[in-house]
């Protein structure tokens, strides 16, 4: 594997993301998913499922495996999934598949916020698919502490950031705190290759209130993920759906020194809503204005960046997200050939996966694949070409 990749997949106004490296294990990291099941939808649904399989390695049982899994939070088009193609449980406790069906992926390592501890309510609905990741997450949470160590791949978890409540007092070994920056990932350092910088979520302002706060999108992971190729450092902001008021936050406190905000690759926040670059509503107001902050936040564009927008095709009407008025905005920071979207690449009509290759001279673009050429790669590990619907 020559090089790092990124490959963002078409799933509508949802998120799903896999960072492969180009490291001796050639290390996966999955943020977010949103696989949806292609016979109860329209047709053209992308089957990302077997893409991803395809991307996976194995471990000794023949199991596949991502090294980990990231949640940037509990919203539907996030963890929509899990249950059906992912391991939960105890590896002791893994069912082989039956004929017909393809091997669950087991996950070595999960991250999310603290918020996995907050109980459904009226402002926190929460599907089933996030209601087994949040069980999940507490049982490896509660084998660390009631064993005093950081488990091992299939049991191992890490919050990101503190928890507001106090709960993550106690368990500060597997908490990777605001603003800190690691390069372990499932007990591999791969300082040489990757750094993961902690940039949400944001602990409470004091001019937040507490039902702003206690939002699902306020609480979104923040990550700023840079993986060296030779002398050039690849940075990939992903923020998920943090909004506004995050941004203009963020600006507040990085203004000074912007190379925390840097980027050769953003994933627009919130599939390329407007949520995210101003505090007026299109709807209500005359003349909604751009939050200067926010968009100074998200404009630290290195040379030859990239910016992609991971949702439904953008059309120039009402909708939000996408957002048609956000992406013109977004088109003052790159090019438009430097604008992509999930619902339109490389054609609305027939998509395939973004896969960014993070070179030594910065992010490229990956040439799509046409359909033959997928079911002569493909075909002979899944019986078939990724198929549209």
């Amino acid at each position: 594997m020559s090089t790092s990749t990124i490959t963002f997949y078409p799933v509508d106004n949802g998120c799903m993301s896999l960072l492969k490296l180009n490291d001796d294990s050639e290390t996966t990291v999955l943020l977010d998913m949103y696989i949806r099941n292609a016979a109860d939808n329209d047709a053209g649904v992308y089957d990302v499922a077997s893409h991803l399989r395809n991307q996976l390695k194995t471990d000794d049982d023949g199991r596949p495996y991502v090294d980990v899994f990231v949640l940037s939070h509990n919203d539907d088009d996030h963890i929509i999934g899990i249950q059906k193609h992912f391991h939960l449980g105890s590896l002791d406790d893994y069912k082989e598949a039956g004929e017909d069906e393809e091997p669950k992926i087991v996950i070595k390592e999960m991250w999310c916020s603290s918020r996995f501890w907050k109980r459904e309510s009226d402002s926190n609905k929460l599907c089933d698919d996030a209601k087994a990741f949040n069980r999940e997450m507490k049982r490896r949470i509660k084998l660390f502490e009631e064993n005093g160590t950081i488990q091992s791949a299939g049991d191992r978890a890490f919050i990101i950031c503190k928890d507001p409540e106090g709960k993550t007092d106690d368990i500060e070994d597997v908490v990777r705190d605001l603003d800190t920056t690691f390069s372990v990932i499932n007990e591999r350092n791969l300082s040489g290759k990757l750094e993961i910088v902690v940039l949400g979520p944001l602990p409470k302002q004091e001019i937040e209130s507490d039902e702003d706060f206690g939002k699902k999108n306020r609480g979104s992971v923040i990550l700023l993920v840079k993986i060296k190729q030779g002398i050039h450092e690849n940075k990939i902001l992903l923020p998920a759906d943090a909004e506004v008021f995050v941004w203009e936050c963020l600006w507040d406190k990085f203004k000074k020194d912007t190379s925390r905000l840097e980027y050769d690759v953003l994933l627009a926040p919130h599939h390329c809503s407007w949520h995210s670059l101003s505090n007026d509503s299109q709807s209500k107001c005359d003349e909604p204005k751009i939050s200067d902050k926010a968009k100074n936040a998200l404009s630290r564009a290195k040379r030859g960046a990239y910016i992609v927008s991971s949702s439904k095709p953008i059309k120039d009407n009402e909708d939000d997200p996408p957002s048609h008025a956000a992406k013109e905005e977004y088109l003052t920071i790159v090019n438009e050939e430097h604008f992509l979207c999930t619902g339109e690449y490389p054609k609305e009509s027939d998509v395939e996966p973004i896969v960014l290759k993070l070179t030594s001279s910065g992010p490229l673009r990956k040439s799509p694949k046409s359909k033959s050429k997928l079911s002569s790669v493909i075909g002979p590990s899944t019986g078939e070409a990724f198929s549209h619907g």
